[in-house]
């Protein structure tokens, strides 16, 4: 670990520019970065945030593929939704940028062409998968199959997301192209490959002996793993039209391979605000007194802690990370999080049906954050988390204060008067408060950070709680005056260590407070007169409000007609089954009939009991519909039956022939009718 770094370089994973930002993306990656680096900027240290859109490699093609549009109107449209929602949202990045700039294809081109110089790259002809209906070598995205390790027939050629297996699409068994479905070839190819194996001693002793001690354990585990397994060359170019050319001659048709591009965008992205702020991009990727912290979700360990950190050791002049410290997963309502399925809660679309709740996610994504293991957002839980702890504790921690303070007086803070041991101890809890909240952020325990955050407002609920001034008011105002102040220490100090965690709200309660400037962390733990008496606060604002049950029920029903339009697009028709001949056919008696009666079959959850007029006869069928209609709905329907069943016995009551039924796309069972205008008895042929 680098001690007292001179500045701070801090990288946020690029988001792919083939879809929106979802609350995954925000809980892994985006709103951990932005506390850490807003928190880093209040302690007045010099830091480059840096992100930006990663805007090549087959899932861009894939998109514009299925759209219909070129894979530029891909990028343009999502870097631009992307961009703004972050705007919105506040993460504080001091700049973001896009791999399609010119400054990033210079970068990347020199980067690569100075390893190429060196020697430090393997050229191999190689036989990749080819999709000669398509007359293209076919990417990895453009491959599914088999996973040869578990199994699953939908894995990707590079990747399976069952198993979470990294994979050639060369290993997939019996691998389709989902550009025609046919089946690939082996078609010869020349490619340069980065010799990882020739880094292992390397990352051995920088990872598995150097960061032991302060990398997170699902980090650490994961790389020791990859390590243990045995590190093989990787190939850094690909046969795609979309990307960066690779600058060599003999490359003609090629392009540097996504995950050997994206990282290199953190580099050109800080150039890019160097030049923009008069500054010198160097220090902040070559000096030795920088720390370098690259923040991203569990899927992306692997390119940050052993092949981009392969890179740069490549290369020479740069420093390595001194940490990575990715959060897992983020499940949704219990199901993993898709973008290709709609399965999301959408950072753009949360912004226009929550207006001005940005803090209200943030908080709800950091208080569950996935920072060991996979978690699992609900909206309950949003909804929980807001009513029960940021309106019941926090907001009604400073609504109290600001009220009671313009109501005694007139909002000017009070002259206390002598503290007792309450006040003392108090005072003295709130300045240890800095130093605990900033020993979590510096150890990236952000939501350890956020619980004390809210202790702090506790501490305000409690003192308030245990002196209640509206009641002493009336005997002993002069001790109203010193319980106020303290009080109002509190939301002072509440004002500051907020900003990180939730600034949106930190801005209001300053503006309510009117302490603009005239605080900062060190403060409030070296002085306890933090809003001095006599200065004059603002009227009382509600911080947060009530979410009611009809919103959420709002949300809930948006992922459940996602569920349903999933299940209706995924859903499969049953194979045809074997030939028969009209003969066959034709030995079915199919009638028309009403439902007459209906009634439960006593200790039988799914049967119903039904008198059907088929027009010949008044009949008793019995049918296995009872979890899906109650006797009462059905009684009148017209239905299709098969008359000339042969009658069975079930549950003591014989059955004398079945109703047509099939599922729509919900799944739910829907009954096959006849056409109204069809009477009883009727055949159908």
């Amino acid at each position: 670990m680098i001690q007292d770094p001179k500045r701070y370089t801090i990288t946020a994973a690029l988001p792919y520019t083939n879809g929106p930002i979802h609350i995954g993306h925000l809980a892994g990656v985006y709103v951990p970065s932005d506390i850490y680096a807003r928190f880093l900027r209040m302690q007045g240290r010099d830091v480059a945030f840096i992100c930006g859109s990663d805007e090549h490699g087959v899932a861009i093609s894939m998109k514009a593929k299925k759209e219909g549009i070129t894979p530029q109107e891909v990028i343009d449209k999502y870097h631009t939704l992307i961009k703004k929602s972050f705007e919105d949202f506040g993460i504080s990045f001091d700049n973001y940028s896009r791999t399609s700039a010119k400054i990033h294809h210079d970068t990347a081109s020199q980067f690569f062409r100075t390893l190429y110089d060196k020697g430090d790259f393997i050229e191999e002809v190689t036989e990749q998968l080819y999709d000669a209906k398509a007359n293209q070598f076919l990417a990895d995205r453009f491959v599914i199959g088999t996973c040869p390790k578990c199994g699953n027939e939908e894995a990707y050629g590079d990747q399976c997301e069952r198993c979470g297996s990294s994979l050639n699409a060369t290993d997939l068994i019996n691998p389709k192209s989902t550009i025609t479905g046919e089946t690939p070839i082996l078609k010869s190819t020349k490619h340069w490959f980065l010799p990882l194996d020739r880094y292992d001693a390397f990352l051995r002793e920088w990872i598995l002996v150097g960061h032991k001690n302060d990398w997170k354990p699902n980090v650490y585990g994961q790389v020791k793993s990859w390590l243990e397994d045995g590190l093989k060359p990787r190939a850094v170019t690909r046969d795609l039209d979309w990307g960066i050319p690779v600058p060599v001659e003999g490359a003609e048709g090629k392009v540097l391979y996504v995950w050997f591009d994206a990282p290199i965008g953190y580099i050109s992205s800080t150039k890019e605000w160097a030049q923009r702020e008069g500054k010198d991009w160097e220090p902040y990727w070559k000096s030795e007194d920088t720390k370098l912290v690259h923040f991203i979700g569990k899927d992306n360990i692997v390119f940050h802690c052993v092949i981009f950190p392969a890179m740069l050791k490549a290369e020479g002049s740069y420093i390595l990370p001194d940490n990575v410290p990715a959060n897992e997963f983020l499940n949704l309502e219990g199901n993993k999080l898709s973008t290709s399925k709609n399965w999301a809660v959408w950072l753009h679309e949360y912004l226009e049906d929550f207006p001005e709740k940005q803090d209200v996610l943030r908080y709800a994504l950091t208080s569950n954050a996935p920072e060991t293991k996979d978690n699992d957002f609900t909206w309950k839980d949003f909804q929980a988390r807001n009513n029960n702890e940021l309106v019941a504790i926090f907001g009604n921690f400073i609504n109290r204060v600001v009220v009671l303070t313009n109501k005694y007086y007139d909002g000017i803070v009070p002259q206390p008067n002598d503290f007792s041991e309450v006040d003392e101890a108090t005072l003295t809890e709130l300045k240890a408060y800095p130093a605990v909240i900033a020993s979590s952020v510096e150890r990236y325990r952000f939501r350890e950070a956020l619980g004390e955050l809210m202790n702090v407002a506790r501490l305000g609920n409690k003192y308030l709680a245990d002196e209640e001034p509206w009641k002493v008011i009336k005997d002993n105002p002069e001790r109203v005056k010193t319980q106020m102040y303290v009080a109002l220490q509190i939301a002072g100090a509440l004002s500051v260590l907020a900003e990180p965690f939730l600034p949106f709200t930190a801005q209001k309660l300053t503006r309510i407070l009117k302490t603009e400037n005239k605080l900062s962390w060190d403060t409030i733990s070296e002085n306890s007169d933090l809003i001095p008496a006599g200065h004059k606060i603002g009227e009382a604002e509600l911080l947060f409000a009530k979410i009611e049950d009809e919103e959420i029920q709002k949300q809930v029903d948006k992922l459940e007609a996602t569920k349903t339009a999933n299940r209706a697009e995924n859903k499969k028709a049953e194979p045809q089954k074997d030939l028969i001949q009209y003969e066959d056919f034709a030995k079915m008696d199919l009638r028309v009939g009403t439902i007459l009666e209906a009634e439960k079959m006593p200790k039988a959850n799914k049967l119903l009991v039904l008198k059907i007029d088929t027009g010949i006869d008044i009949r008793t069928i019995v049918s296995g519909i009872a979890e899906s209609f109650s006797p009462e709905e059905i009684i009148g329907k017209k239905v299709t039956v098969l008359a000339n069943l042969a009658p069975r016995n079930l549950r003591g009551v014989e059955s004398q022939g079945m109703i047509l039924m099939t599922t729509n796309p919900e799944g739910k069972l829907v009954f096959v009718n006849p056409d109204a205008e069809a009477g009883n008895g009727e055949t159908i042929n």
